[in-house]
């Protein structure tokens, strides 16, 4: 899977480029906690996608995206619960992240899709995302 023919590289990056400046208005004593945790998780999130596609087998690394990707989640939620983020712009972000994770899942889907036509059987740790 090539970063220019999946989908989640777009919608991924679609989401970096709304958190980078919106996370940029959180107060001052924030922008070095919550916001940098907001933004390495996006990044990190980011770079195990790349990362991903350069392995012959990309589960482990994409079971790594998605815990970034949980991690991500509970950081903009905070951020909303501490206002710093409206309900509105709160609603905008969620559904990016759903729609990314089910493109990460569906990506998932396919390499246990695979591995089932190859014979091998792996076991599934992963969890659902919402």
């Amino acid at each position: 899977m090539e970063a220019k023919q999946s989908p989640v590289f777009t919608k991924t990056y679609d989401l970096i480029k709304w958190l980078v400046p919106h996370v940029t208005k959180y107060p001052k004593d924030q922008r070095f906690r919550l916001a940098k945790r907001i933004e390495d998780a996006a990044f990190d999130f980011h770079g195990l996608l790349i990362q991903a596609t350069k392995e012959g087998n990309p589960r482990r690394t994409l079971l790594r995206a998605d815990a970034e990707l949980d991690k991500l989640r509970h950081y903009i939620r905070l951020g909303m619960d501490l206002g710093y983020t409206s309900h509105r712009q709160y609603s905008h972000v969620a559904e990016m992240l759903v729609e990314v994770g089910k493109l990460l899942g569906g990506w998932l889907n396919s390499l246990e899709e695979q591995d089932t036509k190859h014979g091998e059987r792996k076991p599934r740790s992963r969890k659902t995302v919402a």
